[in-house]
């Protein structure tokens, strides 16, 4: 796992921005504290931050070039097929130096360009420099585990994997408050908008070929045009062709020549991948984290069940609210694009601890996404599914709307999803899976925006933005809503959360449920498979049923909600009102309207404060942002 960053120049001007790569280097230092270096050549410099997992030795350095010297590369990721693929290329009289998927990866691409993309199995961002034709290709893994940005002018092209890296160049500083729209919707911004104008990030299977002026960006790869053919073949059989694949995926995903350990939370993602890595080591390392002061969310007691069972070498971090305070602005540092989902606070502590231990850790992300795990799956599906009891539910909507809601405790967390459920249930296809998929609404969020922002908020570009986002969205598919949130919530929340905050503490984190394989196997599955009226993640738990403890078998999903809205009241009071939310800060900054920051200031410290806690969440983690980097 690493850090890159390079530009190409067009003219002489463009060509001074090599002077910025050692510094846009020096900003990826925690994604590759191992070692660095660079390459410069005519237009083009390209740099480099390595953290060292596969072939630690010298031989294993970027930039590194192909057999022939043509091309060089900077690489981010992991190919966990590269042998199988070093194999065939030795057949083809192919010489290699190292032991390293990187030297695989550029000699690979100068045999066969970007057909090569087909053939690697894994995650990955890099960027290949061709010196005869003085070209860049850069390519993004099929699902956005890595991230790549970039930026063009008149001059030149620069790309990285941060964009704290892309501001080293000198870049303008203008805010898109199309994007800022987005972001008060979400907590986060979709891809391949950020939250500048100028800056762009890759989208997940795509890939760029930059030659002068030219630049070109391609599609190399679409899941719903990998899955047209639906799996007939029977739920067992299903069941057993599951198994093996998450078994081939976990075992491959288990090469390193550095420590390596597992995320055990207690949930049965998670428990899965501890289950299948304990056949392939005696003694697996596995770490969870325990919320000692909120009880309602601690998960350790399920995480240690499946660590006894499997006999791991298990670390509980034990927490208390003050632990998670203690660690919240270092958290926020690491952030250059604003980013609220508040459970990144979670996973930035369990990083750092476990890489006190090892350097690699594999991780339970995506089976929700794609095997139907979240609520508002069930939400959804019971829509379109709706029997007497969710009628029931629907037409006590006004005795939902007046009782108290929060996500802090199992009652008022209860009676919120309730109130949801009504209110979507009325809605079309489209309408509910932005209400599912949101905190609040454009209105409010119109509302928010002081006339100037409005004005310069683009509502034309934010509902082309919306359709695009929503355009697999229909009332008789429901796998259109899975393949939404793979490409939505997947690449632009979960996987930017534990790349932001893995990264944050140069711990490389593997996703096998992410092997392209498994996923397009789930997506060809019947719904019916993945959930039902009685059970989400269906097949998932039944496949593994017989080797995870039973307590899991019928487990719900457990979330993590920092506690917000007690620090709102105490620790982040004063930053509240007397500094990132006061009237002076949001009068000379001039992008919100004051009354209205008041009135969600007022909801919050409520008793009935409801989504309230989100959107100030947001909104702190917004302005924090602006103060640092504007």
């Amino acid at each position: 796992m690493c850090g890159i960053t390079g530009v190409l120049a067009y003219n002489v001007i463009g060509q001074m921005s090599q002077i910025n790569v050692q510094k846009s280097m020096n900003a990826l230092e925690k994604r590759g504290p191992d070692d660095f270096d660079s390459f410069y050549k005519g237009m083009v410099g390209l740099g480099h931050r390595r953290l060292s997992v596969i072939d630690t030795k010298r031989t294993g350095r970027q930039p590194m070039k192909d057999s022939s010297g043509r091309y060089t590369i900077v690489f981010n990721g992991e190919i966990f097929n590269f042998k199988i693929l070093r194999e065939d290329l030795i057949g083809k009289g192919i010489s290699f130096k190292s032991d390293s998927d990187t030297e695989v990866l550029v000699n690979l691409f100068a045999l066969e360009g970007e057909e090569c993309l087909h053939k690697l199995n894994g995650f990955f961002a890099f960027a290949i420099y061709d010196n005869v034709e003085e070209s860049l290709f850069l390519a993004r893994d099929r699902y956005g585990v890595k991230p790549l940005v970039y930026f063009y002018d008149e001059d030149r092209f620069i790309f990285s994997s941060e964009i704290k890296a892309l501001l080293s160049y000198g870049i303008e500083k203008t805010i898109d408050f199309t994007s800022l729209q987005q972001y008060l919707q979400f907590n986060y911004i979709p891809a391949p908008n950020s939250i500048f104008k100028n800056i762009y990030k890759l989208m997940p299977g795509h890939f760029i070929q930059v030659k002068k002026r030219d630049i070109t960006i391609k599609k190399y790869y679409g899941l719903l045009s990998q899955t047209k053919e639906k799996y007939e073949g029977g739920y067992e059989n299903a069941k057993i062709h599951l198994k093996d694949l998450m078994c081939d995926s976990v075992k491959s995903r288990m090469v390193s020549d550095v420590p390596l350990g597992a995320f055990l939370s207690g949930g049965i993602d998670s428990s899965v991948i501890v289950a299948l890595a304990s056949n392939h080591t005696n003694k697996l390392d596995t770490f969870s984290i325990g919320y000692r002061d909120e009880p309602y969310f601690d998960e350790t007691k399920y995480a240690e069940l499946v660590a006894e069972k499997f006999k791991t070498n298990h670390t509980t971090f034990s927490l208390t609210n003050n632990d998670l305070y203690q660690h919240l602005f270092e958290m926020l540092d690491y952030n250059d694009e604003p980013f609220a989902d508040s459970s990144a606070l979670a996973v930035y502590i369990l990083s750092k601890k476990t890489r006190e231990k090892v350097t690699v850790a594999l991780s339970g992300d995506g089976a929700d996404e794609i095997f139907a795990g979240y609520n508002k799956h069930e939400a959804e599906w019971r829509v379109r599914n709706s029997n007497w009891e969710n009628k029931m539910v629907s037409s006590l909507k006004g005795v939902w709307d007046v009782l108290p809601k929060s996500r802090n405790s199992f009652l008022s967390n209860k009676i919120r999803q309730l109130q949801k459920f009504a209110e979507i249930s009325k809605m079309n296809a489209k309408d509910r899976y932005w209400r599912l998929a949101t905190f609040t609404d454009e209105k409010n969020v119109m509302a928010l925006l002081n006339l100037n922002s409005k004005n310069l908020a683009n509502q034309s570009a934010f509902d082309d933005r919306k359709s695009d986002i929503l355009k697999f969205i229909s009332e008789d598919d429901f796998e259109g809503f899975l393949f939404t949130d793979l490409n939505l919530v997947l690449t632009n929340d979960m996987l930017t959360k534990v790349d932001l905050m893995s990264m944050a503490n140069s711990l490389e984190v593997r996703n096998p449920f992410l092997d392209y394989r498994v996923v397009e196997f789930a997506f060809s599955l019947p719904t019916d498979y993945k959930i039902d009226g009685q059970m989400k993640k269906k097949i998932l738990r039944d496949t593994f049923k017989d080797i995870l403890p039973s307590e899991l078998y019928r487990r719900p999903k457990q979330g993590f909600e920092v506690p917000l809205h007690k620090w709102f009241n105490k620790e982040l009071k004063s930053l509240i009102d007397d500094d990132l939310l006061s009237n002076k800060f949001i009068s000379d900054q001039g992008i919100f309207d004051i009354n209205e920051i008041n009135k969600i200031k007022q909801k919050v410290f409520s008793s009935n404060p409801e989504d309230s806690v989100s959107r100030v969440w947001g909104l702190l983690v917004f302005q924090y942002w602006w103060k640092k980097w504007m």
